[in-house]
C-alpha cells in the first residue's frame, strides 16, 4: 500500500481477488491490506457478502476514498501545515479537503475501516480527518513518500503516526528546552545593547536552533554517537559557539573589545563569527560528547565538503570505520542550500564508498530571504530543500516558532540517522528579526514582511507562554532565569574588560598533539628522505609482481613485466614507478596513504594503473595493498565529477589527521579553478587565520605539448601570488627521484604544510625522465638541480627554468653542444631557494647574464612572482625568455606551439630558430595526446 494511486477507481475485480486471496491465506496479502479487510469484516459481519461481483458496493468506494486520503495527507500534507510564523503559505491544488476525495460531510460521522492503515482500528471519518491534520499538517510537515525502499517508508509512518508528530516531553524535557530558549534569546539581546553597531550576524527569529542542537547532542549520545562535526555560516555562530560550544562568554566579549589581538603574534586572525572550536561536553546522563565546529569564511557553504572530509578522516582514523560513533551536521542557509552548487556536489558523496559518512543532519535556517532577495527569486523549487530528493533524504519542515516541535524532528531525525545512515534534512521556517547585519535596513526592501516581524514575538516569549498556560513555569520564575543569565553575562563582560593579551603559545592538540608550527630555518634544506636499497627493491617487487591466478588484461601484464624489470633489472625507474615507490615504502613504514581525484585509480594519462580490473570479471586487485602484513592501508577513489566538493572533502580529511597522506589529483592542472574558493579560503590562509595547519598534497598536471588553452597550464602564477609566510610548498619536478622525495619529505618532519606539486604529462613516457636507484636510496628533496653537463669556467649565461622546459632546452644543449649556457632547474618555487640560486649564480663566475626561461606566457607561469621576490636580491638583473604575455594560456594550434617553444628554446641558446631540433617537440606533443580522453 505504498502507492495507492490504482485505487482511484472502481476495480472491483481486482479489490475481490484480494480478498479471496486474504479469505484463503491472511499471509498472501500485504500487512495493509490484511488490516483493511479484518476491519471489513468486523465491520459487515463474518458472513460478509463478496465485495465483488461487477460494480463494488458504495460502502467500498468510499472505504477505498479514505485510503485515498490517507495517501493523499502522506504525499502532501507538507504543502497544508503551519510551518511559517511570520507569512502566510503560499495556496496549492488541489487541497486535501474530503470532497476532492469523493467524500463528503455526510460522511464525517460514519465508522470506515481503512483507518487500520493508520493503526488506529476502525474509526468515524473526522476522527481520522482530525488524527492526518495533527500528524501531517501542523507545525510538522514531512516530505518523505519518494523514498523507494518500503521499509524506510514504514518505519517514518511507524514512527510518525505512532506520536501523530506531536512531541511528547517530560517536565524535565521542556525545563531545558527554555532553559536553552533563554540562553540563546538573552545572548543576543546582550550582545545588542552592550556592542551596539557591530556586526554579529545575529540567530535572532530562530533562536529554537539552539535547544534542537542540544536535544539532538543528547540524543545522539543515546544513540552511540561519540562526537559531532559542525559546519555553518555565519548567521547564529556567536550563538552556537557560546551555548552549544561551550566557549566562554568573556572570549567572546574579548573578541567584541577587540582585546585579543597581540601585534606580535604570527596570525593574522579572522572576524568572530568565522572562527571555529572544538571541546568535549557531558550530556544530562553523563555521557562524553567531543563537539568540533569548523572555521568557514564567508564564502556560503564551502565548509560542507571540509566537514565531511574531516568526519571521514575521524572515522577512518578514530572509530575505525564505524560511521555510528560520529555524525557530521551542516547548518545551512535557505538562499544558499538552494543557490550554491558545491551543495550538490556535496550531497553527492553521501552513498559513494570513497566519501560517504553515515549520513549528515542537515539543519536549514530558513529565513525565507537572502540578504535582500526574496525567495520567490531566490529559488525555481518550491522548497529550498529540494535538493534532498536527490539523494532520496527526508525533509521536515517545522515551524521555528514551536521549540518542542523542532526537538521532537531532530530527535527523530537522529535515529534515522542511526538507524539507516542516511542524510536527512530539517528546514527550520523562522525569520531574521534584522537586516542581513545588524545595521543592515531590511524595510528598504520588505517592508511588510518587517512590519509584521516587528509585532512578532520571539520563540522564548511564545514559549514561556505556552508553559504558564500548561501550569509548568510561572511567569516569575521566568523573568528571574532571564535576569539570572544576564547578570552571568554582565560578569563575564566585566571580566574581559580587563583582560590584556599576551602571546600566544600555540600548541596543537588532538592528534596533531605532536606537531608544531614551522619555521624560516626550517625550509632552508630538506630532511634525508632516502629508503634503504633493500627495502625499495623489495617494495618495488611486491608492487608489481601480478599474481599467477588472475587473468589480466595482456597490455596491463606487458606494462607490469616492465616494471618488474625496473625492479629487478635495469634499476631505472620512471614516473610512474618513482610515484608508487613513494606510496609503497610510506605504506610500509606505517602511515596510511589515500589519493582520489578522477580517474586516479588508472590516471588521467594512462600512467598509474594503482587499480587493475580483471580481463574477465569486475574484480579489482591493487598491488600497493599487497606490499606485507604489517603495511598500512591504501585508499584510492576515483570521485565523481567534483573539484569544488572533492579538493575540500580532501582538504577536511588532511586537516582532522596529519599522519595519512592525503593527495588530491586535478584531471587535469587547470581544472582546479573549479575549486578555487577552497584554495583561497582554507589551503592558502587557514594558518595564518585559523592556526589550523594541514599537509594536503594536490597534483595538477601542467606543461605545453599543444593541448590548448585548457590543458596546458596549471596556472602556477595564481599558487604563487597567494604564497607568503611560508604557508605552502609548491614544486615542479623534472625527475622521479625528486618527486619521491617531495612526497616521503611530508612525513620527516614535525610540521605540516600543504604541497602544490605541477605534476607531468608528457614526461610520463620520456626516456630522459627517469631515475636510477642511488637517487631513491641516499639524500633528499632537491629544491634546486645544477646543470652537470657544463663546466663552470665556461659557461656565459645562467637560465634557470622548472619542469618540463628543462626537457627541451635538454635536447637543444646536447643537439648544439653548447657548454656556454647552463640550465638550472629550480624545483621548489616556493619558498624559493633563493640562497641556494644565489650560491649557483656566484658559482658561474664568468656568466655575463642571469635568465629565468618558461612556457608559459610572460605574464603567467613563475616569472611574475619571481621578478618581485628576487628584486631586493643579488639576482636582481634576472630577466625572463617566455611566450608573450597573453590573455589565454596557450594557443590552440598545433603549428603555432611547435615555433612558439622553439623559439624559447632557440632565445636561451641565442641560436637562430632554424636549428632547433622541432622534432622533439613534435615527439613531446605526440605523447602527451597518448592514451589521454578529453
Amino acid at each position: 500500500m505504498d502507492n495507492l494511486s490504482y485505487l482511484n477507481g472502481a476495480n472491483a475485480e481486482y479489490i475481490e481477488s484480494l480478498y479471496q486471496s486474504y479469505t484463503a491465506d491472511p499471509n498472501s496479502v500485504e500487512f495493509g491490506w490484511q488490516k483493511f479487510f479484518e476491519g471489513f469484516d468486523f465491520g459487515r459481519g463474518a458472513d460478509a457478502t463478496n465485495v465483488g461481483g461487477g460494480e463494488a458496493p458504495e460502502h467500498v468506494l468510499k472505504e477505498i476514498n479514505v485510503l485515498n486520503l490517507i495517501n493523499g495527507y502522506r504525499q502532501r500534507g507538507h504543502l497544508f501545515t503551519k510551518t511559517n510564523p511570520v507569512r502566510e503559505r503560499r495556496k496549492h491544488l488541489p487541497t486535501l479537503e474530503i470532497e476532492n476525495f469523493g467524500l463528503a460531510a455526510a460522511d464525517l460521522e460514519t465508522v470506515f475501516n481503512s483507518s487500520v492503515e493508520l493503526g488506529i482500528g476502525p474509526a468515524k471519518l473526522k476522527d481520522i480527518v482530525a488524527f492526518l491534520e495533527q500528524t501531517y499538517c501542523g507545525s510538522i510537515g514531512v516530505e518523505y513518500k519518494y523514498l523507494r525502499t518500503p521499509e524506510l517508508l514504514k518505519w517514518l509512518e511507524s514512527k510518525m503516526e505512532g506520536e501523530r508528530n506531536t512531541p511528547k516531553l517530560s517536565n524535565e524535557e521542556k525545563m531545558r528546552v527554555v532553559k536553552k530558549l533563554n540562553e540563546a534569546v538573552v545572548f543576543e539581546n546582550f550582545l545588542g545593547t552592550k556592542f551596539l553597531g557591530q556586526k554579529r550576524f545575529s540567530l535572532e527569529g530562530a533562536e529554537a536552533l539552539i535547544p534542537a542542537l542540544d536535544a539532538v547532542i543528547e540524543k545522539g549520545a543515546d544513540l552511540g554517537i561519540e562526537e559531532f562535526v559542525l559546519g555553518m555560516a555565519h548567521r547564529g555562530r556567536l550563538n552556537v559557539l557560546a551555548n552549544i560550544m561551550q566557549k566562554a562568554y568573556k572570549d567572546i566579549f574579548t573578541e567584541f573589545e577587540g582585546r585579543s589581538y597581540n601585534e606580535e603574534t604570527p596570525f593574522s586572525g579572522d572576524v568572530k563569527y568565522h572562527l571555529g572550536y572544538s571541546t568535549d561536553v557531558t550530556t544530562n546522563k553523563g555521557k562524553s560528547v567531543h563537539l568540533s565546529l569548523c572555521p568557514n569564511p564567508s564564502h556560503l557553504e564551502t565548509v560542507d565538503g571540509i566537514v565531511e572530509g574531516m568526519s571521514r578522516s575521524k572515522i577512518d582514523f578514530k572509530y575505525a570505520g564505524d560511521d555510528g560513533r560520529l555524525a557530521p551536521i551542516l547548518i545551512h542557509g535557505d538562499a544558499s542550500v538552494a543557490g550554491q552548487g558545491i551543495v550538490y556536489e556535496v550531497i553527492q558523496m553521501a552513498g559513494l564508498d570513497g566519501y560517504k559518512t553515515g549520513g549528515t543532519i542537515h539543519l536549514v535556517i530558513n529565513n525565507q530571504i537572502g540578504f535582500t532577495t526574496n525567495y520567490k527569486d531566490a529559488r525555481s523549487s518550491t522548497y529550498c530543500t529540494d535538493i534532498a530528493k536527490v539523494t532520496l533524504s527526508p525533509v521536515f519542515h517545522v515551524n521555528g516558532d514551536d521549540a518542542e516541535a523542532l526537538v521532537y524532528a531532530i530527535n527523530l531525525a537522529m535515529e534515522y540517522r542511526q538507524k539507516y545512515r542516511n542524510d536527512v534534512f530539517i528546514d527550520i521556517l523562522c525569520y531574521r528579526r534584522f537586516g542581513h547585519n545588524e545595521s543592515d535596513e531590511p524595510k528598504f526592501t520588505q517592508p511588510l514582511l518587517y512590519k509584521a516581524i516587528e509585532k512578532h514575538d520571539n520563540p522564548l516569549k511564545i514559549y514561556v507562554a505556552q508553559l504558564v498556560k500548561e501550569g509548568k513555569l510561572d511567569a516569575n520564575g521566568a523573568k528571574e532565569m532571564e535576569k539570572e543569565f544576564k547578570a552571568h553575562l554582565q560578569t563575564s563582560l566585566n571580566e574581559a574588560k580587563e583582560y590584556n593579551a599576551a602571546l600566544a603559545d600555540v600548541k596543537f592538540g588532538g592528534a596533531w598533539a605532536d606537531m608544531r608550527l614551522a619555521t624560516a630555518k626550517d625550509f632552508e634544506t630538506s630532511p634525508e628522505t632516502g629508503v634503504k636499497k633493500t627495502t625499495l627493491l623489495e617494495v618495488a617487487k611486491r608492487i608489481t609482481t601480478l599474481p599467477k591466478e588472475k587473468k589480466f588484461f595482456k597490455k596491463i601484464e606487458k606494462l607490469f613485466e616492465e616494471r618488474l624489470k625496473m625492479a629487478s633489472e635495469t634499476h631505472v625507474f620512471d614516473w610512474a614507478m618513482g610515484e608508487q615507490l613513494a606510496y609503497g615504502t610510506i605504506l610500509a613504514e606505517g602511515k596510511r596513504v589515500r589519493l582520489s581525484g578522477q580517474d586516479v585509480k588508472r590516471g588521467t594519462f594512462s600512467h598509474r594503473h594503482a587499480v587493475l580490473t580483471l580481463e574477465d570479471s569486475e574484480e579489482e586487485y591493487t598491488p600497493l595493498l599487497n606490499i606485507s602484513e604489517q603495511q598500512a592501508q591504501f585508499d584510492i577513489y576515483n570521485s565523481h565529477l567534483s573539484e569544488y566538493g572533492v579538493l575540500g572533502f580532501e582538504y577536511g580529511y588532511a586537516m582532522a589527521n596529519p599522519n595519512a597522506l592525503t593527495i588530491w589529483e586535478a584531471q587535469f592542472g587547470d581544472f582546479f579553478n573549479g575549486a578555487q574558493i577552497v584554495i583561497d579560503q582554507y589551503i592558502a590562509s587557514a594558518e595564518t587565520k585559523w592556526q589550523r595547519a594541514n599537509g594536503l598534497v594536490m597534483l595538477l598536471p601542467h606543461g605545453y605539448e599543444g593541448q590548448g588553452p585548457e590543458h596546458s597550464s596549471g596556472r602556477i602564477e595564481r599558487f604563487l601570488e597567494l604564497c607568503a609566510e611560508y604557508n605552502m610548498q609548491i614544486t615542479n619536478c623534472t625527475t622521479p627521484a625528486n618527486f619521491f622525495h617531495s612526497l616521503r619529505r611530508q612525513f620527516k618532519r614535525d610540521f605540516r604544510k600543504p604541497l602544490v606539486n605541477f605534476s607531468p604529462k608528457s614526461l610520463l613516457r620520456h626516456p630522459l625522465c627517469v631515475s636510477p636507484l642511488a637517487d631513491f636510496t641516499a639524500g633528499g628533496f632537491k629544491e634546486v638541480i645544477d646543470d652537470a653537463n657544463v663546466k663552470a669556467a665556461d659557461v656565459k649565461r645562467v637560465a634557470f627554468c622548472s619542469g618540463k622546459i628543462y626537457y627541451d632546452l635538454l635536447e637543444a644543449q646536447k643537439k648544439n653542444a653548447s657548454k656556454d649556457v647552463a640550465v638550472v632547474r629550480v624545483e621548489q618555487l616556493y619558498p624559493t631557494p633563493v640562497d641556494q640560486m644565489e650560491a649557483i649564480v656566484a658559482k658561474y663566475k664568468n656568466a655575463e647574464d642571469v635568465i629565468w626561461v618558461q612556457e608559459e606566457p610572460e605574464n603567467q607561469g613563475a616569472w611574475p612572482y619571481l621578478l618581485r621576490r628576487l628584486r631586493k636580491t643579488s639576482l636582481n638583473k634576472i630577466d625572463v625568455i617566455s611566450r608573450k604575455e597573453s590573455s589565454s594560456p596557450a594557443t590552440g594550434y598545433m603549428k603555432q606551439h611547435t615555433n612558439q617553444q622553439a623559439y624559447i628554446v632557440a632565445k636561451t641558446f641565442e641560436i637562430s630558430v632554424a636549428e632547433v631540433a622541432k622534432k622533439p617537440i613534435k615527439e613531446t606533443a605526440k605523447n602527451a595526446v597518448k592514451d589521454i580522453v578529453d
